[in-house]
């Protein structure tokens, strides 16, 4: 059956291809963070029948993240060499397959040889998710694309805890992984076949779509095809100071995610049935933001890098008011408005990159960008937890560190230029 449709004359189709790319390119992430995300739930069952001590586990967890983040950038290069499509659908499937062969290890050694290549798998995908959005989205819209494709930061770990403590509760801590790896397959599979790296080449794309994208010279559809050397790609400003931004705030980001429950726990004494419920409702919190900064971003394009500015800064300063509040309910509340505002930053900041980065080299330039992102992970959370033991186990200077780093991520986005548009920044190059 073709997949054209028969379009009525005068009446614009309601469903576009572009929706039921980014419906695929949804359910990708939202697996690969569940895939990631079970494995802390696991640990503790892993640990007991493969007789590890809490540090040979955390060895797992890193071998997962070496691998993820040494191949940000090769896998936007390959994006970008190949097409998203194919590396998409590889990558989903590697990762599918490693995720289940996770569940039949039984030796350590084994266990790390696995997780570095699952992390291989899921590392060579964002970059092509990011090209793939922006090759099909019109700019008025890639805000809101990238936002609902970002709600998987905060649905995914909640979502992960659910499915992994049903499962191991079931079955056991083996049947997780290997059951998680199948939907993959198919995913893969709808990536391959429901998608075109060239909107010209998809059956469902209408005329419509296609002029939306050459109005604003999209060079995709564009005839402007010579490839970009990767050292011209260097070279632009631009992207070392999106690699910046998003480095500073990923600062927040990691150690607002690994360290808070800790701080609920030691410095606010709650339960630990209490923290598991106060947690996850700060997440929900910054799902909500980064859906309305993504209508924010699209509606009030020329206002982003100032939006961004603002309400990074009011993330900050709800930070530094849950830290020092008395009450630890109002802590709490603080904490979910600080989520609010800070994930509709991050919204804001996906808006800028998809619209200052041309489609053609999205693939390098994003997994730049997100590679600073995983660098920040593995240096926020020991940094934090330094200052906690020095502070003799005040989580002041901590809050201080991730206020500080949001702040600056502010500070270097009023160093954007917004003159730099898609069309300009690929003249340059």
């Amino acid at each position: 059956m073709s997949l054209q449709p028969h379009l009525t004359s005068g009446k614009p189709k309601t469903w576009k291809a572009r929706y039921t790319i980014l419906s695929l390119i949804w359910l990708a992430w939202l697996l690969s963070f569940l895939d990631r995300m079970v494995m802390s739930v696991s640990l503790p069952f892993i640990g007991r029948d493969l007789n590890l001590d809490t540090t040979q586990q955390g060895l797992i967890i890193s071998a997962f993240f070496i691998g993820y983040a040494a191949f940000q950038i090769p896998g936007g290069f390959l994006a970008d060499r190949f097409g998203a499509r194919k590396i998409m659908a590889i990558g989903i499937a590697w990762w599918s397959v490693f995720t289940s062969l996770t569940g039949a290890v039984l030796t350590l050694p084994l266990m790390l040889a696995v997780r570095f290549l699952f992390g291989i798998g899921e590392g060579c995908f964002p970059s092509a998710s990011w090209k793939m959005i922006s090759t099909y989205f019109p700019s008025k819209e890639r805000g809101r694309a990238t936002a609902i494709q970002s709600t998987v930061n905060t649905l995914g770990p909640a979502l992960a805890v659910v499915v992994a403590a049903s499962i191991i509760g079931a079955f056991g801590w083996h049947m997780v992984f290997i059951v998680l790896g199948l939907p993959g397959l198919f995913i893969a599979a709808g990536i391959y076949f429901f998608t075109r790296d060239n909107p010209k080449d998809h059956p469902s794309i209408t005329q419509q779509d296609l002029d939306e994208l050459a109005a604003e010279g999209s060079d995709v559809i564009s005839q402007n095809t010579a490839p970009i050397p990767f050292k011209e790609v260097l070279k632009m400003p631009v992207l070392w100071q999106m690699a910046a931004i998003w480095f500073l705030f990923d600062i927040t980001f990691w150690g607002f995610s690994t360290w808070l429950p800790s701080y609920l726990i030691t410095v606010r004494e709650f339960s630990l049935a209490k923290t598991g419920v106060m947690a996850a409702i700060p997440f929900l919190f910054g799902a909500g933001g980064t859906l309305l900064g993504g209508y924010f971003s699209d509606k009030f394009k020329p206002q982003r890098k100032f939006l961004y500015v603002l309400t990074a800064v009011i993330a900050a300063g709800f930070l530094y008011m849950t830290f020092t509040v008395v009450s630890a309910d109002m802590a709490v509340v603080y904490q979910c408005i600080s989520a609010l505002f800070m994930f509709f930053a991050m919204a804001m900041f996906w808006g800028i990159l998809m619209d200052t980065i041309p489609s053609k080299i999205m693939g390098r330039a994003s997994g730049i960008v997100n590679f600073g992102g995983q660098m920040a992970g593995v240096v926020s959370a020991p940094i934090m937890g330094w200052l906690i033991h020095t502070s003799g186990g005040s989580y002041n200077s901590a809050f201080i560190f991730m206020i500080v780093a949001l702040i600056a991520s502010a500070v270097v986005t009023l160093t954007v230029n917004n003159a730099h548009s898609n069309k300009a920044i690929a003249t340059e190059v």
